[in-house]
């Protein structure tokens, strides 16, 4: 039997999730702004002296913030990941069990789906515990994306956390395999399902040579 605190510890790990990447967000558009010194970007002029266009202590102290909230996401994700395992292992051996509610009225415990395509969260009658979650793990955040580019071109935006890309879902080599997917198809359209701020989103970029770098002009960063 899955307790329904699981269930309620799953859809608040996802609302903390969320939140940490809003927070993500904020910092990576406020670096990466024209003019703004990136999420990595020399702190230095091309003497060697501190650049004078930025405000240096508060670009370090951004980055600093922007390193935790991914330690944290980190953890968030793998606790997801490790919550979203036992709910679909009960949906796998559906058992529909007897419960007492608040009110020491009967109630049952169904449909407990963990799904890499969607971020929806359905929950039943208030009077009832019956809940059916609904949940995606993204494997990828677009970190960096250039003006013009493929990607900017086709939709992709700063922030996006990616479920699927092509072929390409969750897994290892997950760098290597994006790379391929897009060598592979140059010239042709790729769907991609992606997270922003909470909802899917489903779009097509197509990789393709441009003045940039790559053949998307953006960078993924594995979750």
């Amino acid at each position: 039997m899955v307790g329904t605190n699981l269930k309620g510890e799953t859809m608040g790990l996802m609302e903390k999730r969320t939140a940490l990447e809003a927070e993500m967000n904020a910092i990576i558009e406020r670096l990466t702004q024209p003019g703004g010194p990136g999420i990595s970007g020399n702190l230095l002029d091309s003497e060697g002296f501190p650049r004078e266009d930025i405000d240096i202590p508060a670009v370090r102290a951004e980055r600093r913030r922007l390193a935790e909230l991914r330690n944290d996401h980190k953890e968030v994700t793998e606790k997801l990941n490790r919550n979203i395992e036992v709910l679909h292992s009960a949906r796998l051996t559906p058992k529909q069990s007897s419960l007492k509610d608040s009110d020491g009225q009967s109630a049952s415990v169904v449909n407990v789906v963990a799904s890499a395509s969607s971020t929806n969260v359905h929950t039943g009658s208030t009077n009832a515990v019956d809940v059916d979650v609904i949940v995606s793990v993204p494997f990828a955040l677009v970190d960096e994306i250039a003006d013009e580019s493929p990607a900017a071109e086709d939709g992709l935006q700063l922030g996006d956390q990616i479920v699927k890309f092509g072929s390409v879902e969750n897994g290892d080599n997950l760098l290597q395999k994006l790379a391929s997917e897009a060598q592979a198809n140059q010239g042709r359209g790729i769907p991609v399902i992606l997270v922003r701020q909470g909802a899917q989103v489903n779009l097509t970029t197509t990789p393709r040579t441009w003045q940039g770098r790559g053949l998307l002009g953006c960078h993924f960063r594995i979750l």
